[in-house]
C-alpha cells in the first residue's frame, strides 16, 4: 500500500463513483450545434484585435478590449484616437458581431426548445447520484406493488432505483416520489448499467406478467457471472400462481411472493390464531418497532461452527434469542434445544432489538470465541 493510499484510508477519502453509462457521447452530440457560433466568436475576436493593431497601431490589450466592447455592442467608447479607416472597420465589426449573436441565439433557442439537451443533463446528473449508492435495491416495473414496496423502503431509509419502460415514466416517478429512476426495459444491459446494479444489494422484479420477470431474473444472473460477484444478488419476484412461483425459483429467484398464497396464509392466521397475528402485525410488520427478527448465517470460519446452541449466549449479551435454526439441508427446527449442534451453512433465526441483532451477527462472524462470551 502506497503512502497516498494510507492517507486516503486514514481520512476515509473515497473517490467519486463514476456511472457505467455517463451519456457523454449523447451530451456532445447535442452540444455540437454550439460549435459554429463559438468558432465564429473566436475568429471575430482575433480578426478585430489584429485589425485594430494594424490599422491604428494599438497595443495588444487595447485592441482586444476595443474588439470586445465593439463586438458585444456595449460601446464604452474608443480606447484611443481611431482613424476614419478604423471607424469603418468598427462599423463592419459591429454588423458582423450582430449577425454572429443572432445566429448563436437562434441555435440556442432551437436546441432548448427540443428539450433533449436538458433531459440528458438531468439524466446524467441522476446517473452520477445513482453511482454513489451502496447496497441499494433495484425495483423493476411500476405498479401497485411497487408503490407499496417503495413506500416501506423509504420509511426504512433504504435506497432504491426504479426501472420501467414507459415513455411517461418520469412523470410517474415524480408523482410517486421515486428519487432515482431509469426509463428502459429492466432486462436490458443499458438499464442494468444505469441502475448501477453492480453495487446493489439485490433486485425486486414486480412485473404484471411472468415472462418479464423471467427475462429480468435471467439477465441479472448472467450479469452476476459476468462481473464475478462474490456475494450473489438477492433476487425477489412476484408470481400470479404457485406453479409460476416454482418456475421462478428454479430460474434463480431467491424469494417469490404469490399474492393469493400470502393472502390465504394471513387470513388463516387471523382466523385460527388472531392473537398471534396481532402480535406479528404490531412488532414485525410495522416500522420503527423495538422488536426485529432476522436470520444469521453460520460460515465455516465462525467460532460457533460445530458448537451447541447453549454456547451462543446472546440473550445475556445482546438481549437476543435464538428461536429457530435452518440447517443447510433445508430442515427447519423451531425453538431448538440447548444441545442442538450448529453446523456450517446453517442459519440461526434471531429475535430481539435491532441493535442487539446487529451485535449478535457481529459476534457470529468472529473466528475466535469472543471474550465477552
Amino acid at each position: 500500500m502506497t503512502t497516498l493510499s494510507r492517507v486516503k484510508k486514514f481520512l476515509n477519502w473515497r473517490e467519486t463513483s463514476k456511472p457505467h453509462i455517463t451519456l457523454s457521447d449523447e451530451l456532445y452530440v447535442h452540444l455540437s450545434p454550439f460549435r459554429l457560433p463559438l468558432i465564429l466568436t473566436v475568429l471575430t475576436m482575433m480578426f478585430g484585435t489584429f485589425g485594430y493593431i494594424i490599422i491604428d497601431d494599438m497595443s495588444l490589450f487595447d485592441a482586444l478590449y476595443q474588439t470586445g466592447i465593439t463586438f458585444t455592442t456595449v460601446g464604452f467608447g474608443e480606447m484611443a484616437t481611431i482613424s476614419d479607416l478604423g471607424r469603418l472597420f468598427t462599423i463592419c465589426l459591429i454588423i458582423f458581431g450582430f449577425l454572429v449573436f443572432s445566429v448563436a441565439i437562434g441555435i440556442i433557442v432551437d436546441v432548448l426548445n427540443k428539450g433533449e439537451l436538458i433531459q440528458i443533463i438531468k439524466e446524467r446528473r441522476m446517473l452520477y447520484d445513482v453511482a454513489r449508492l451502496k447496497q441499494h435495491f433495484v425495483i423493476c416495473y411500476h405498479n401497485e406493488f411497487t408503490i407499496q414496496v417503495t413506500k416501506h423502503l423509504r420509511e426504512s431509509h433504504l435506497p432504491f432505483v426504479v426501472i420501467d419502460p414507459r415513455e411517461d415514466f418520469e412523470e410517474i416517478a415524480i408523482k410517486y416520489n421515486y428519487p432515482y429512476f431509469v426509463t428502459g426495459e429492466p432486462h436490458t444491459e443499458e438499464a442494468i448499467l444505469k441502475s448501477h446494479l453492480s453495487s446493489a444489494k439485490g433486485i425486486i422484479t414486480l412485473a404484471d406478467n411472468i415472462a418479464d420477470n423471467i427475462a429480468t431474473i435471467a439477465s441479472v444472473r448472467l450479469y452476476e457471472k459476468e462481473i464475478k460477484r462474490r456475494r450473489p444478488f438477492l433476487v425477489i419476484s412476484n408470481a400470479p400462481t404457485i406453479s409460476d412461483e416454482t418456475k421462478l425459483l428454479k430460474l434463480g429467484a431467491d424469494k417469490v411472493v404469490t399474492p393469493t398464497n400470502i393472502m390465504a396464509q394471513r387470513i388463516n392466521a387471523m382466523a385460527i390464531r388472531p392473537d398471534m397475528e396481532n402480535l406479528l402485525q404490531e412488532f414485525l410488520y410495522k416500522q420503527d418497532t423495538p422488536l426485529d427478527m432476522e436470520e444469521a448465517r453460520i460460515t465455516k470460519t465462525s467460532w460457533l461452527t460445530l458448537r451447541k446452541i447453549r454456547d451462543a449466549s446472546f440473550r445475556e449479551i445482546a438481549n437476543v434469542t435464538i428461536i429457530g435454526i435452518r440447517h443447510k439441508s433445508g430442515e427447519f427446527v423451531p425453538m431448538p434445544k440447548g444441545d442442538t449442534t450448529i453446523t456450517a451453512g446453517a442459519k440461526l433465526l434471531l429475535i430481539g432489538p435491532s441493535e442487539g441483532i446487529k451485535k449478535a451477527k457481529k459476534l457470529i462472524r468472529k473466528t475466535v470465541k469472543p471474550e465477552e462470551m
